[in-house]
Formats: structure tokens, C-alpha cells, sequence
């Protein structure tokens, strides 16, 4: 069996977006992603905010389409690392974003919107969904 380090995720952007531009003109987006977790014992609703960073065109579409509170589909690889800081060294982990779509479909003046198969690209050669 092939194993990959592959995840999606669909959440909302807790924050704007920060695209930056490396030396050699290569962008880079970063973003928070708040995903549900389940619920509290009172039935409030629990998130976690995931980091997030796309390179090159792909963080240039995401900063350029998405906005504070926007759904959001992304494909990438959960990558940690480690940094230095000013308070020494850090660790995080993100999630390395390969790819992305819009989760719904955009309304029409009359019609709701139809949610998108977010896998309908993955091909499932060795059965590992279970759906």
C-alpha cells in the first residue's frame, strides 16, 4: 500500500490573508483555517484553527478570492517545522496547500446554493475510502 501524506480540509478563514514575495518574486499566502471539531457538552460548536500557507499562483488566487470568514476547500500536506525566534526556537505545524476550491457553488438570483464534491478528483485506486 502507497502511503501519502495528503489532507483536506474545509473551514472558514479566521483572518485575511498575508501574501508575501520572496527575493526571487515567488508569492507566498498565509492563512488561518478555522474547521468544526465537534461540539462542547453544552452543544456549542469547537474549531480549530489551522495555519495554512500556499505558494506561488495558487496563494496569489487565494489572496486575491477569499476574505475573512470565506468558505474554503484546500488540498495540501500537513508539514512540520521548526524556526527561530525571538524567543528562541519554535515549532509549528502547517498545512503546505497544493490545491483549493470554492466549497459551495456561487448563488444565482434564483436558486440556492449546491455544495461541491470535494473529491470528485481523487481517484480511489487501492479502496482506501470509506465511502
Amino acid at each position: 500500500m502507497n502511503v501519502e501524506n495528503i489532507c483536506i480540509l474545509t473551514g472558514r478563514l479566521s483572518k485575511a490573508t498575508e501574501c508575501r514575495y520572496t527575493s526571487s518574486n515567488k508569492a507566498v499566502c498565509s492563512f488561518s483555517l478555522a474547521v468544526k471539531n465537534g461540539k462542547d457538552r453544552d452543544g456549542k460548536n469547537l474549531s480549530v484553527f489551522i495555519p495554512c500557507v500556499a505558494w506561488g499562483k495558487t496563494g496569489e488566487l487565494i489572496d486575491q478570492y477569499f476574505n475573512k470568514g470565506d468558505p474554503i476547500t484546500v488540498v495540501g500536506k500537513i508539514i512540520p517545522r521548526s524556526y527561530e525566534g525571538k524567543n528562541g526556537k519554535g515549532y509549528i505545524t502547517e498545512v503546505i496547500v497544493s490545491d483549493f476550491t470554492f466549497p459551495l457553488a456561487r448563488k444565482t438570483p434564483d436558486s440556492e446554493p449546491a455544495p461541491v464534491d470535494a473529491f470528485k478528483d481523487y481517484e480511489d485506486v487501492e479502496g482506501e475510502l470509506p465511502f
